[in-house]
């Protein structure tokens, strides 16, 4: 699965490399890194020991296709609203997160169940491939054109994702009433509830609100604010039945505060 998602990739930069050549566009690379909060089934929702346990670090590689520039002539595209103010950026990401179950249901007096729910254990590794539209604000050509000047943008894109996770317990394997918290055991009539230890694909949607800084004619530092959900409540590897548990029947989304540095190809 890897390898058809960097298969896809590089036909997609092949293929704005001969849009460059066709219709003068411009292009720019860079990388991405930075922390991941992951909301899922596993924890308190609202919970700050949640939301502060849940989380990993994400890595990716960026491309973006830059309207407002020509590098074929070194020169300028033809001044429109779009050309000034858009930029389509493709991406290959890759994000890991160490899970556990925090929260209330955790504290207290010990109980079976408590005591089922801290031993369990998870991890989601998610590798997504996908492309956002980014719009600033302010003009495109202005900020190419001043050192030290910042771009804000907001962005919003779709992502197919394959996920491979997993789901264990220390007190011995998962899938058994003694290990297992009632609503994570698969059902007897087959429903497909419970818990997982197998990978998927999905399909995501994307929005990132951010910045860029201009460093020098040919070199932007970025930050980055992203949102991404995904359409389905496996990613994490837990689903209890949504009609039973209610509090469970959001899908997964994460949050990516992350760090990048971008180079315009000339």
């Amino acid at each position: 699965m890897i390898k058809r998602i960097l298969l896809t990739l590089f036909i997609l930069l092949g293929f704005s490399h001969h849009s460059n050549a066709q219709f003068g566009f411009s292009h720019e690379i860079g990388v991405i890194a930075g922390p991941i909060a992951f909301q899922s089934d596993y924890g308190e929702r609202h919970d700050l020991k949640t939301n502060s346990g849940n989380t990993g670090m994400g890595i990716g590689i960026i491309h973006y296709i830059n309207f407002s520039y020509r590098a074929d002539c070194d020169c300028y595209t033809p001044e429109t609203y779009f050309n000034d103010h858009f930029k389509l950026r493709s991406e290959l990401s890759y994000n890991k997160t160490e899970l556990k179950h925090f929260g209330r249901w955790v504290e207290g007096k010990p109980s079976e169940g408590k005591e089922q729910l801290k031993a369990m254990y998870g991890s989601t590794a998610v590798t997504n491939i996908g492309m956002q539209l980014e719009y600033f604000p302010l003009s495109i050509r202005e900020f190419t054109a001043t050192i030290g000047k910042l771009g804000p943008f907001v962005s919003l894109g779709a992502q197919f994702s394959y996920y491979n996770a997993k789901a264990s317990s220390t007190m011995g394997p998962l899938g058994i009433p003694r290990t297992t918290f009632p609503k994570y055991l698969t059902p007897t009539d087959g429903r497909p509830y419970g818990f997982s230890t197998e990978g998927g694909s999905v399909w995501s949607v994307v929005s990132s609100v951010g910045t860029r800084y201009k460093l020098s004619p040919l070199r932007d530092l970025m930050v980055d604010l992203r949102f991404q959900y995904f359409f389905s409540n496996w990613v994490d590897g837990l689903n209890p039945n949504p009609a039973l548990y209610k509090e469970n029947k959001a899908n997964d989304w994460l949050v990516w505060f992350n760090f990048g540095y971008i180079y315009y190809l000339q």
